[in-house]
């Protein structure tokens, strides 16, 4: 690992990807084997100028063993103070930069029924705080560094030194960072290009997305009137612009929640709540997802599907080219951060708000008439990108449009 690359890593989440402003809170997740880098966006924040910088660490070992032999009552309710922090952060605009890195496999064997409860919990208790992450009401981050037990799963054939070295090689790579670059200029050149398509996706104002691969894909998707395109940086409603994801390659939008037909063929496994998912296939019947299927660990993935009625339901369609820098890197990351940077992906539940033109400043009562996914306590991304995924849009006025060719834009 490179010191003089690392630190550059941290002033390019401060300075971009949450944009820090002077008098702000900002508020860091951070694994506890991640100390150092946690730290150094400590110290980059202040620099920045924020107005105080506070750490939530975390460890893998105490979340399982939480999971596992805790009180069942505590997965049903968040502590009071926690939500009344965290609640309260939001009000006052908090910065939120969650560094993603763990044992893919870490809740592996946890009872996931305590996984589902204490998801509702959080999506009750902290309803505030997640309404205005989701709405941009803040700015918000999500980016990764590597640790022992994830390096090893992604790099299994080295041994713990070379995996970590390799992993650290592979995430600056991802995003952008090279020890005598300027990641800064280089991450404002790259969001200009995937908001141009962005751009273009809203302007062809698509009634519906048809897509079709030789993994069984066979899916209509229609979106909703005044569907918004969006990639690279977010706004918030305060005009300051962050990225929400590091690396991010994608242009997503959201479907017309009752729109979607056909079947859906995941691509790559899911890391999903401590479990590795395999080999998922969904069909849709007018937008609700009526079976579930996988490979492995069917059960976590069933709980999480059917953790409440807006799960049932896609809130977020993504386009990602297959010639793009993590797909062409051959790796399977085993984190949904930068795996569904290398595909096209769907997430089901929670659609974000933006993905409605103005959508930012109407109610979910609003935003359910709009048409889209308005209400849930999840949002989870799975892969569907292929090297022959076909998209053909259909526009309001009749035209049919060439999207995805061989897995790439075609427009």
């Amino acid at each position: 690992m490179n010191a003089k690359m690392l630190w550059q890593y941290a002033r390019l989440v401060v300075e971009v990807g949450i944009n820090v402003q002077k008098g702000q809170p900002i508020m860091v997740n951070c694994p506890v084997d991640c100390a150092p880098f946690g730290r150094m966006l400590a110290t980059a924040a202040y620099d920045a100028g924020a107005k105080d910088v506070i750490i939530n660490w975390r460890d893998d070992y105490c979340m399982r063993e939480r999971g596992l032999k805790a009180d069942g009552s505590v997965f049903d309710a968040v502590y009071p103070w926690e939500a009344l922090k965290l609640n309260s952060l939001a009000k006052e605009g908090v910065g939120v930069i969650s560094v993603s890195a763990s044992d893919p496999e870490n809740m592996k064997g946890v009872d996931p029924d305590r996984l589902r409860r204490s998801r509702l919990a959080a999506g009750r208790d902290l309803k505030d705080f997640y309404r205005a992450q989701m709405s941009n009401g803040i700015p918000w981050c999500v980016v990764s560094v590597p640790i022992a037990s994830w390096a090893k799963k992604v790099f299994p054939g080295m041994n713990e030194a070379d995996a970590m070295e390799k992993l650290w090689d592979e995430i600056f790579k991802a995003v952008r960072i090279t020890e005598d670059g300027d990641a800064v200029a280089e991450w404002r050149a790259h969001c200009a290009r995937i908001e141009g398509y962005a751009k273009k996706m809203t302007e062809f104002d698509f009634e519906e997305l048809h897509y079709k691969n030789s993994l069984g894909t066979d899916l209509t998707v229609k979106m909703p009137e005044n569907n918004n395109w969006l990639a690279g940086g977010d706004m918030c409603k305060s005009g300051v612009k962050f990225v929400a994801n590091m690396p991010t390659e994608e242009v997503f939008s959201a479907p017309l929640r009752n729109g979607v037909d056909g079947v859906l063929v995941a691509s790559k496994p899911l890391v999903l709540s401590g479990n590795v998912v395999e080999g998922i296939r969904f069909r849709f019947k007018e937008g609700r997802i009526v079976e579930i299927h996988s490979d492995t660990n069917e059960e976590a993935l069933r709980t999480q599907v059917e953790l409440d009625e807006g799960s049932h339901y896609l809130g977020e369609i993504a386009l990602v080219p297959y010639d793009s820098p993590i797909s062409n890197s051959g790796i399977l990351f085993f984190n949904t951060l930068f795996d569904e940077n290398a595909s096209c992906h769907f997430a089901f539940g929670e659609a974000y708000p933006a993905c409605i033109k103005g959508g930012d400043d109407l109610s979910p009562e609003e935003l359910k008439e709009a048409g889209i996914n308005a209400e849930s306590n999840t949002h989870v991304d799975f892969m569907v990108g292929t090297s022959d995924l076909e998209i053909t849009g259909k526009t309001r006025d009749g035209r049919l449009v060439k999207v995805f060719e061989n897995g790439n834009f075609a427009i």
